[in-house]
């Protein structure tokens, strides 16, 4: 096969970081697989509610074992598909001012890979030189100025980390019923759009 003519997919991690199934972030998380599909990336989609992830022991048993966490869970898979895939979309609604507690653990337990980066001095993703791009979506009941502030803070301190460009974001107050993107379908085409972008 050539591959420079037959060049090979890239690669969507998709995951949804709300533990409240079918609504408005995951609806928005669909529309944007349905738009990187569309473009030919294959995508995985992963629900952190549905998984056994512990939270971060801080430990440094990580350190001892070379960037391997010491927790034998479903996270040992999401550090394997970090490592290898192209592009990523986390979603979460705004829980206090922040992430919900499922991306939050999810996120500390990267600790394991932030040793292989800044300890071991290795690169994160196994593909040389690739560009490794990500996405955040999010939702808020309310309307603060602020709303997404630390949410935001921490998603770009974890794609950093991961060696991952923070390429856009879709952000939206104003959110909180189950259905309340039924009254927005041009969020849900702008979720499509940014999944088309995040394929190329």
């Amino acid at each position: 096969m050539d591959t420079a003519e037959n060049p090979p997919k890239l690669k969507l991690l998709a995951i949804a970081g709300s533990p409240r199934r079918g609504c408005n972030t995951d609806r928005l998380l669909n529309e944007a697989i349905t738009g990187a599909a569309s473009q030919g990336a294959l995508v995985k989609q992963v629900i952190l509610s549905d998984l056994d992830i512990s939270p971060c022991q801080h430990c440094d048993g990580c350190i001892q074992l070379g960037g391997r966490c010491v927790i034998e869970d479903d996270m040992q898979q999401i550090h394997q598909d970090i490592r290898e895939f192209d592009r990523f979309i986390i979603t979460s609604p705004v829980f206090f001012m922040g992430l919900t507690a499922q991306a939050k653990a999810m996120i500390d337990r990267c600790q394991a890979l932030w040793v292989i980066k800044y300890l071991l001095k290795l690169p994160i993703g196994l593909k040389k030189d690739a560009l490794r791009k990500g996405l955040f979506i999010s939702v808020g009941g309310t309307k603060y100025t602020n709303l997404f502030q630390g949410s935001v803070t921490t998603v770009k301190s974890w794609y950093k980390t991961l060696d991952i460009e923070y390429a856009g974001e879709l952000l939206l107050t104003g959110i909180d019923s189950c259905n309340a993107l039924t009254e927005h379908p041009a969020f849900l085409k702008e979720a499509f759009l940014l999944g088309q972008q995040m394929a190329q």
